[in-house]
């Protein structure tokens, strides 16, 4: 995977400013924080976006992808505030989650999600290299 940067930008922090790779492309539809069951754990935003994080992995790994093969994260969240103002601990969840791999990445927010205890929402595109 070849991280796009051009020289005389400032690198950003956490994500990519353009990625280029070729391969298996796999397109994740938007994860809620919600459990396998459908079920919400935690009404809270970080514990939310875990869950989502967690819930992408799980579907990638069904196509034998890892957190590393993905290419862009497109979040929305229903309270901007609350995403800038967890900076630091999302920071931590998704280190712990993804690793240190940062894909080209939006967020976005939004009025509601279809779901209405979810606070975040999170769709994925990854890439598999072909052997």
């Amino acid at each position: 995977m070849q991280i796009l940067q051009p020289p005389s930008w400032a690198r950003p922090r956490g994500y990519s400013n353009g990625v280029a790779t070729s391969g298996q492309l796999i397109f994740i539809s938007g994860q809620i924080g919600w459990d396998e069951q459908c079920q919400f754990q935690t009404n809270d935003f970080v514990g939310q976006a875990r869950q989502a994080l967690e819930n992408i992995i799980a579907i990638l790994a069904e196509a034998d992808g890892k957190p590393e093969h993905i290419t862009r994260l497109t979040w929305y969240v229903v309270d901007k505030r609350e995403y800038l103002d967890n900076g630091r601990a999302l920071g931590e969840v998704y280190r712990e989650v993804i690793g240190k791999h940062y894909p080209a990445m939006t967020a976005v927010q939004v009025t509601a999600l279809m779901e209405d205890a979810a606070r975040v929402e999170i769709e994925a595109t990854a890439v598999i290299p072909q052997p």
